[in-house]
């Protein structure tokens, strides 16, 4: 847009150019019209005709004169800017500079002020600001021509345009005075230019062309303004309180008379269809009337009065303000106007505009109504008729208010009027008193009474629903509490707005006390009639709704609120009073609560002992003094209340009861309160039989009772709240006690069922505590406490009653000795019931238990009952159901109860449980955990980990009400976490029976299956809490033991229990907690821990196992073979905390040297510390190594000092070489053997592949080592026997590990031979031991019968799996550790990279290695085929086999990697063995299991997936044989690759296993989670497959086959899976100058490239274990970029069918940048190297464009085709031009355009096939071969095919495929062409 405008550097002496300086001067003479302009003239005729203040032009500055031009300009953006910069321009100019300008300015202000635009507008005025501002007092000589306009532009109808205008005035004038001297002075002026404003129409305000409606709106906004200004200016200027001289009022009345006569009164603009102009014009018209009402002759007041009374019929509410001032000013000014007009139609106008409420102008009009009828004239009005038709009118109005301002406006101007009329009636009446009092009477009668009065009373909302007044509901109380301050307001109509009620009786009652003032006997009248109102009213309440009687009470408490309040005595003398007196005995006589109601709400009015002398002294009977005294006597008082209410308010229940309650409440005095409740008791006691001693209950008595202390309590509780405050006396509980009431209240308490819902309410209501307000108890605090005894009581025998021993336990605990032999004399109905009555109470009272917290145990024992009952719940939701019938049944009938118990429970908010006292919480809290840890330990009926759980929620509820802070919950956990509740702290180990479907505990000792509960329960604790919140406990001294290191060490020795194990739950928790912490906490509790399982082992003697160790240093494999729990938990924690580095080398070296001290014991070794060693020593060898090398450094360490490893170790090996010298294996020998073996571990350097010794030994040590090897070899050829010996085929396969990692280069020949033969012999052992396995699993599937269940079945392959021996495998293992060892020492040796090791040389050694490949080759099929025929059962069954592998997941690793290194020709012979098995399945289903196994093992599924994508299997893993003698799998020619052109059915072409996952799966794994494994087999499946395609030749039909499978059955699915692990959001640029990739896409994108360029997704799935978001991320790019290389239609297909928009863009952006540069790459260059031999032919590459130029000639014709890729290829098309042709038709070459595009489109292969088989399509059609009517191309795009099938009647000849699709889209067997039969 360039810079701002006025801003240029250049000088003003200075144009721009020559032409922009000539149109800067002016040209031609100016012709002056209205407003002082007209034309095209720039300047004011003021200052051109006054020759002081004219500047000539070309003082201008050129500048300004730029942005003065610009002004004339239609565009208002130009305008806005220009005058923008003019502001800014003359801020930095001097006055001098400025003011030449002004004339040119003045020119241009007036017309920018009728500018349509009100931006513009504004702007002008903020120019004009900053103008006056600057030049000052030289703004004088042309202030006459710029007033009119300035003037007039305070009132444009923008608020924000007139503002401006205002600032401006304000800134040339900032004084008033000053404002009104200017005004003055330009007073002629104004009113000219005001005139000449007033004479414009739309057709001559503009010299240029505008739109109509534009001009239209700016003349209406013009016009109106300009009235506004006249009439504004008249008050100014004619106003009495103007100072300026007579001279200036007679030149404005002078100017203002002319304007007037110019405009014929302006008459004319009442006529406008503009509302604004209309309004204006009353605006002026009344202005004239008030300050110069001499202008006016008596025909321009005739035409005035019928304009301005005929007023009535404007519908704008607009205009009525302004119409109502005319008609005032003109009825104040000239009363004889009404007598011009027609005045019959003037009322008539003004009854139909009060009938239709104003035309919406109510709040302008209703108040305005007194102000007119008092400046009626008398003698314009017939008075009664006149009111009453304006009362009629105006009241009919009121149905179209809808706002509660236009109702409040109605009902003040109906108040206002009427009294107003009371108060001049005789100015309407000449005729005597008479004639006015009926005058006033008709008016009243026929207005108030029947008019408002009655529609008062009858008023009932549309939707009020019918319903009874009843006290029995919280409403009416609300509504007495309230009656002061608000109305009740239910039942108005919605139509009505809030407050219109209320706002109608309060017109009613001023009226009322205006006539008590002016007129009493009208208000005598209206009393008469309110009486007989009420009378009738309360006849017809029993049979019609209370709707009528709800208004009669609203009108009295309105009665209240606006007279009684302000101390009028007229609503009780004459109102109420006489009413109530007489309809007194009719309400006693009728059974209506809505009219006792009404008795009550008088009372509340006027209080009891005033309505009681008045009752007395309207009575006839009653001795005339009491009439006659000032006051009531008590006693006559307290006689009235108890005669004529106490009786009929106490009587039998019936309809009105609880109404009568209220007003016996009610009349309660303050002076006289004990008196009368005295009363009322005695009164109730006699009817109840309270007195008597008898037991009998009296229910109806009772619940009469019960509602009157609820009442009451109401009461009391509105007192405190301040409702009440003229009755406080009742706030002292002392005032309600009684007692006949303790009596009553203990006798209901202590009776038997049945109960009735009487009983209930009134012990709640006697105890109080109903809510948390009500605090007030009618009975002594004793009573109350007997009371809740007796309800603990009956709770107590409820749980007595319980099938669960625990809760009987608690019950037997809480019960007092004095209700024993009660208990059992109870039926179970009838503790239900007790049980029920007593929940009732409670529930209904419970808050007023908080005041008894000091009454020793009782407040704990209610709630722990409460709180226990409630946990029978709970475990009744558990409860089995192979439990007893009669057990269930029971249960069944105490579950209601119990669910209530929940109910109330769960109402019971946690500030209760807290609140109480640190001894009622204590005792609480320990019946609790007395009542959870004997539920743990007796309810045997129920499974553990349920149970477990249930406990668990229990603790937490406990934890969640009671405590506070952190402090407080370690307190509570001290009670259940407490050393004391372990049954068995010699912890034996537990016996779990393990099985596939369940966990079991079998042949437990009651402790052992207690400590199993507890386990599981502090399980569930971590879970729900977390491990830190458990184990913090209480701060103990560092040199002590941590409080709660006894439970982490019970838990790991545990090890597993129902629902967790150590390894899966306990351990995470533990090594999470021990890093996040410091040492001083996280370190304590390891420490404690390690001490208390390290005494626990060495207590226990170790339990000796060889096999409780592995030769490998990071192995955890063998933790579940060492049986002793301490040694276990020990090793594994030691395992984990070195592992995961928690602890480090100083902690090893103090471990390591505690352990070697307590070895020996006085010279003597200590045989249960020899027996832990080896396991442990194996662990913290490693991290003791660094430290031994840092001390070689000069690094020491306090634990380190006067340790010697070499030597220690060397001191070892000789004490084992000491005991090897006898012939016979001694039990020393071993242990000794196994912690030497133990010292030596290898790690895993790189996977399983590479095994390092661990530490560096001396020559000493490996002497040593060979010695030791010799020897063992020597005793094992010596003595067969001994060699058979289980511990010393373990030992010697440890040794050979040891030996051959750490001494390989000393052993000789023969020595390699005896170690190779040993291997060799335990791998072929455990592979005769898995085929036999696995011909049991075949045997058991296939020998299946009818009568053979699935459990059988299991079981069978559960024993299976049970057969294989696992000393086999232990031995096999180390078998194959050693053997890898070997193979790597050989693989180096041949590299050069290993020197010496003559003897590694031989090829002998390659033979046995062939050969022992090929057992570990067996070993990894028979695993398979196993599952493979399992899992052809059910999924159950090949699971069981599947989890045997993980309790030897570290010989399967092994398995793994040698089958990964396996040779083709050791892959083939293996193949074929399995094929020559003869079992049900074959090789390829053994693969396929093992990759898509139901529990998987990574290792092996990766050698899966490299022996599939080998060349010599993976010609079988993907087509389906036609026939298979071995199965499902097998050929004697493995090069016979002719399967899949043999298929018969393309449906049916693919193997089962890789067909379900490519085909079925995608839509079931499109829900699954996204590290699920069934979605991870789909990914592998697919990246196996792609592989294989890319394998294939381009041109093979093997490969267009299955491409073309795929595009047809494939569900594009799949590419919405692995979208799901591409972050999206991240595949858009950040910026669109800037492209930048997110971290997490920078990581996984290349995958997808590599991919592309490798054609093998192989290394991604070697790197995709272990499985996480990311490695899942790369598969799923890998596997994208696979299928945009082999399947790019395929996935344009699914892509073309996205629907998001920011999908589409994310999916093209990430296919943009990470996978089409290397396709188009690959495309290219596959294009560059293909070999299309023929001359007619050429193919150019431009890799720059990328662009391919074919070149086809063939005798006189020939085209150039240019093939372009875009950026996104292959998701958007290529782009085919045909940019050269010769001899070719338009049509024709279409024609070949469009074969290219559809070869391209359908073509899933490399572009190069594409371009070649559009070749051949154009070689057959020069052949003479006829191309497909149907896709116009001679070679089919997908199968590529020629047209065989030819109609018998036109002979053309179809594709095949074409003429199907044709077929079954078109649901027609006929010819395309001709429409014959085909």
């Amino acid at each position: 847009m360039g810079r701002q405008k006025g801003d240029a550097a250049r000088s003003k002496a200075r144009p721009s150019s020559s032409s922009l300086a000539a149109s800067l001067l002016p040209s031609g003479g100016a012709s002056v019209g209205f407003g002082g302009y007209v034309g095209t003239t720039r300047l004011d005729t003021t200052s051109v005709s006054n020759p002081q203040a004219a500047v000539p032009i070309v003082d201008v500055d050129s500048e300004v004169a730029q942005y003065l031009k610009r002004l004339a300009r239609k565009d208002p953006t130009t305008k806005l800017k220009a005058l923008s910069s003019l502001s800014r321009l003359m801020q930095k100019k001097s006055p001098e500079e400025v003011s030449p300008i002004i004339p040119q300015w003045a020119f241009e202000y007036k017309k920018l002020l009728l500018d349509y635009n009100r931006e513009v507008r504004r702007a002008t005025h903020d120019t004009m600001a900053n103008l006056v501002t600057v030049v000052g007092r030289s703004l004088a000589p042309h202030l006459k021509s710029l007033m009119g306009p300035w003037w007039l532009s305070q009132f444009d109808p923008v608020n924000d345009v007139s503002q401006a205008a205002k600032h401006s005035l304000q800134a040339a004038f900032p004084a008033q005075e000053k404002r009104l001297d200017a005004l003055v002075l330009c007073t002629t002026e104004v009113f000219m230019y005001l005139d000449d404003i007033l004479k414009l129409t739309p057709e001559t305000m503009f010299d240029k062309e505008v739109a109509y409606d534009e001009v239209e709106e700016i003349h209406h906004q013009v016009i109106s303004s300009a009235l506004l200004s006249l009439a504004t200016l008249l008050d100014v200027l004619l106003s009495p309180e103007a100072k300026h001289s007579s001279k200036a009022r007679e030149k404005t009345i002078s100017c203002a008379q002319k304007l007037l006569v110019n405009h014929k009164c302006f008459f004319g603009f009442l006529k406008s269809e503009n509302a604004a102009t209309r309004s204006s014009t009353y605006t002026v018209l009344s202005s004239y009337i008030k300050n110069i009402p001499q202008v006016f002759d008596e025909e321009n007041i005739r035409m005035l009065s019928g304009k301005i009374l005929g007023a009535f019929q404007e519908k704008d509410p607009a205009c009525h303000s302004s119409v109502w001032d005319a008609i005032l000013q003109l009825s104040q000014k000239f009363p004889d106007s009404w007598t011009n007009t027609n005045q019959k139609n003037i009322l008539n106008q003004l009854c139909n505009f009060l009938r239709n409420g104003c035309f919406g102008s109510q709040q302008v009009s209703y108040p305005v109504l007194v102000l007119f009828i008092d400046v009626l004239p008398p003698k314009a009005i017939q008075g009664e008729k006149f009111f009453i038709n304006f009362f009629q009118n105006l009241w009919a109005g009121r149905s179209l208010s809808n706002s509660s301002n236009a109702f409040v406006a109605l009902f003040s101007s109906i108040r206002g009027c009427y009294l107003w009329l009371i108060r001049n009636a005789s100015r309407f009446c000449d005729d005597g008193a008479d004639a006015i009092n009926h005058f006033l009477y008709t008016i009243f009668e026929k207005i108030i009474l029947k008019l408002v009065w009655h529609d008062y009373l009858n008023f009932v909302s549309p939707n009020y629903q019918e319903r009874v007044i009843s006290r029995d509901s919280e409403e009416l109380s609300i509504f007495v509490k309230d009656k002061f301050d608000k109305i009740n307001m239910e039942g108005l109509d919605r139509s009505h707005p809030m407050g219109y009620q209320e706002e109608w009786g309060k017109c009613m009652v001023e009226i009322l006390s205006g006539l008590y003032s002016f007129k009493v006997d009208l208000l005598m009248a209206f009393c008469a009639t309110f009486e007989e109102s009420c009378i009738s009213i309360f006849k017809q309440t029993a049979s019609k709704s209370p709707g009528s009687l709800e208004r009669v009470i609203q009108f009295l408490l309105l009665v209240d609120k606006h007279a009684v309040r302000k101390g009028e005595s007229w609503p009780l003398i004459h109102l109420v009073g006489p009413m109530l007196a007489k309809s007194l005995p009719l309400i006693k006589s009728l059974d209506s609560p809505n009219t006792v109601h009404i008795v009550e709400v008088v009372v509340s009015i006027f209080g009891s002992r005033e309505i009681v002398q008045n009752l007395l002294s309207t009575d006839g009977h009653i001795h005339q003094s009491i009439a006659s005294s000032k006051g009531l006597d008590l006693d006559q008082f307290l006689q009235f209340f108890e005669e004529n209410f106490v009786g009929w308010c106490l009587q039998e229940s019936n309809y009105s009861t609880s109404a009568r309650l209220d007003l016996l409440l009610a009349l309660l005095d303050n002076e006289c309160l004990t008196q009368q409740w005295d009363i009322i008791i005695r009164h109730a006691a006699s009817v109840s039989h309270v007195e008597s001693a008898s037991q009998t209950k009296v229910s109806e008595p009772v619940a009469v009772l019960a509602l009157l202390l609820e009442r009451t309590n109401q009461g009391i509780r509105k007192r405190k709240l301040g409702v009440d405050l003229n009755n406080q006396q009742g706030l002292n509980p002392n005032y309600w006690h009684h007692e006949l009431l303790d009596a009553a209240a203990l006798r209901v308490a202590r009776s038997y069922p049945p109960f009735a819902s009487s009983d209930t309410r009134f012990l709640c209501s006697v105890l109080g505590g109903s809510v948390e307000e009500d605090q007030t108890i009618f009975v002594a605090r004793d009573t109350s406490v007997m009371i809740y005894n007796e309800l603990l009581r009956k709770l107590l025998s409820f749980m007595g009653d319980s099938i669960f021993i625990s809760v009987r336990d608690v019950g037997r605990f809480l019960i007092f000795e004095e209700c024993f032999s009660e208990l059992d004399s109870e039926s179970s109905e009838n503790v239900l019931a007790m049980a029920q009555f007593s929940l009732d109470v409670l529930e209904g009272s419970f808050y007023g238990l908080g005041n008894f917290m000091e009454e020793g145990e009782l407040i704990p024992s209610i709630l722990a009952a409460i709180l226990v009952i409630d946990c029978e719940s709970s475990l009744a939701a558990v409860f089995g159901d192979e439990q007893n019938d009669e057990l269930k049944q029971k249960l069944n009938t105490r579950l209601s109860l119990c669910q209530n118990v929940h109910a109330f429970r769960c109402r019971i908010e946690k500030q209760f449980f807290r609140s109480l006292g640190i001894k009622n919480k204590n005792r609480l809290i320990s019946i609790l955990v007395q009542f959870i840890m004997g539920t743990l330990s007796k309810e045997v009926m129920l499974e553990i980990d349920q149970i477990a759980l249930l406990c668990c929620v229990w603790i937490l509820e406990v934890l969640e009400n009671f405590s506070q802070d952190q402090a407080d919950e370690q307190d509570i956990l001290e009670f259940f976490l407490n050393e004391g509740n372990i049954w068995s702290l010699q912890i034996e180990p537990v016996k779990l029976q393990v099985s596939f479907f369940t966990f079991k505990a079998t042949n437990l000792s009651k402790d052992e299956l207690n400590n199993l509960k507890f386990v599981a329960l502090v399980d569930q604790l971590i879970t729900k809490m977390g491990f830190d919140r458990v184990f913090s406990g209480k701060s103990s001294p560092p040199k002590t033991q941590h409080p709660r290191a006894w439970l982490a060490a019970q838990i790991l020795c545990t090890w597993k229990w129902p629902g967790g194990s150590v390894l899966s739950s306990f351990l995470p928790w533990l090594t999470s907690y021990a890093e996040q912490e410091n040492y001083s906490s996280g370190g304590h509790l390891l420490d404690s821990i390690i001490n208390i399982l390290l005494d626990g082992s060495l207590s226990q003697g170790g339990c000796y196992e060889s096999s409780a160790f592995n030769v490998l240093a990071d192995s955890c494999e063998e933790f579940e073979s060492i049986k002793e729990p301490h040694l276990k938990a020990l090793v594994l924690l030691f395992s984990t905390l070195f592992e995961k580095n928690i602890w480090g080398a100083e902690k090893a070296a103090f471990y390591f040297k505690t352990l070697v001290n307590r070895l020996s014991i006085g010279g003597s070794v200590n045989l249960h510390c020899l027996k832990i060693l080896p396991p442990i020593i194996g662990i913290i060898i490693s991290p003791l190594c660094v430290l031994c090398d840092e001390s070689r450094v000069g690094v020491r360490s306090d634990s380190f000092d006067g340790i010697e490893i070499h030597g220690t170790f060397e001191v070892w090996l000789q004490k084992t070489l000491s005991l090897t010298s006898s012939t016979s294996w001694q039990t020393d020998m071993d242990v000794w053997l196994q912690l030497v073996i133990s010292c030596y571990p290898l790690k895993n350097m790189d996977g399983t592949r590479a095994l390092k010794p661990v530490r560096d030994i001396s020559f000493v040590e490996k002497d040593l080592l060979v010695e030791l090897f010799r020897k063992l070899r020597q005793m094992v050829s010596v003595s067969p026997a001994t060699k058979k010996l289980p511990m010393v085929q373990m030992s010697l396969s440890k040794l050979i590990v040891v030996v051959a990692g750490y001494c390989w280069n000393e052993l000789k020949e023969d020595e390699w031979e005896f170690l190779l033969y040993q291997c060799r012999l335990w791998i072929e052992s455990s592979v005769v031991m898995m085929e036999e396995m696995s011909e049991d699993v075949n045997d058991a599937i296939t020998n299946l019968s009818t009568s053979n269940n699935s459990v059988v079945t299991l079981e069978k392959l559960e024993q299976a799996v049970s057969r294989v021996n696992l000393s086999s495998l232990k031995y096999a293992r180390n078998a194959l550790v050693a053997f890898s060892i070997f193979c790597r020492l050989v693989k180096l040796h041949k590299t050069g990279d290993l020197d010496g090791a003559v003897i590694l040389k031989y090829d002998k050694w390659d033979l046995i290695m062939h050969r022992m490949i090929e057992g570990i080759l067996r070993l990894f099929f028979s695993t398979g085929v196993a599952e493979a025929i399992a899992h052809s059962y059910s999924y159950e069954a090949s699971s069981i086999i599947a989890s045997a592998r993980f309790d030897h997941s570290h010989f399967w690793e092994l398995v793994a990697s040698h089958v990964v290194d396996s040779s083709p020709h050791s892959r083939d012979r293996a193949v074929k063995s399995v094929e020559m098995w003869g079992l049900s399945k074959g090789p390829i289903s053994s693969l396929y299991a093992i990759l898509f196994s139901s529990k998987p093992v990574p290792c092996l599924q990766f050698a899966a997936y490299v022996m599939l994508s080998s060349e010599t299997v993976s010609h079988l893993a993907f087509i389906k044989k036609e026939s298979s003698p071995s199965g499902d799998d097998g050929t004697t020619d493995i090069h016979n690759k002719t399967n899949l052109e043999s298929s018969s059915e393309d449906s049916d072409l693919l193997r089962e296993e890789i067909c379900f996952m490519l085909i079925k799966s995608p839509d079931d794994v499109l829900d699954s989670d996204l590290m699920e494994e069934k979605r991870v087999n789909v990914f592998l499946a697919w990246s196996l497959f792609l592989s294989y395609l890319l394998s294939l030749p381009s041109s093979s039909p093997s490969r267009e086959r299955l491409v073309q499978h795929i595009q047809n059955y494939a569900h594009p699915a799949i590419l919405d899976c692995l979208f799901h692990h591409i972050p999206l959001e991240s595949c858009m640029p950040r910026s669109l100058k800037k492209k930048e990739l997110s971290a997490a896409l920078s990581s996984i994108g290349p995958a997808a490239a590599s991919a592309i360029t490798r054609g093998s997704a192989m290394f991604c799935v070697e790197s995709l274990w272990p499985l996480g978001p990311e490695t899942m991320a790369k598969l799923a790019c890998t596997v994208f970029g696979l299928m945009l290389c082999i399947l790019p239609a395929y996935v344009r297909v699914w892509f073309g069918n996205i629907r998001n928009r920011s999908t589409i863009n994310a999916v093209e952006s990430f296919t943009r940048v990470w996978c089409s540069p290397p396709l188009i790459t690959n495309e290219l260059s596959q294009i560059n190297k293909a070999n299309y031999s023929d001359e007619n032919f050429s193919v150019v590459v431009n890799k720059s464009a990328n662009e391919v130029v074919a070149t086809y000639k063939k005798d006189e014709t020939g085209m150039d085709l240019v093939i372009r890729l875009p950026e996104s290829y292959p998701l958007k098309l290529v782009i085919v031009n045909c940019t050269r042709s010769l001899g070719i038709s338009e049509a024709k070459q279409r024609k070949w355009e469009m074969s290219m595009m559809s070869f391209v489109q359908n073509q899933n292969g490399a572009l190069a096939e594409a371009i070649r088989i559009w070749k051949s399509n154009f070689d057959k059609e020069f052949e003479g071969v006829e191309e497909c009517p149907i896709c116009y191309s001679v070679v089919h795009t997908s199968d590529h095919n020629l047209p065989r099938l030819a109609c018998k009647t036109c002979k053309h000849k179809f594709h095949s495929a074409c003429l199907y699709k044709w077929f079954s889209t078109s649901h027609k067997s006929t010819c395309p062409l001709c429409q014959s039969p085909f």
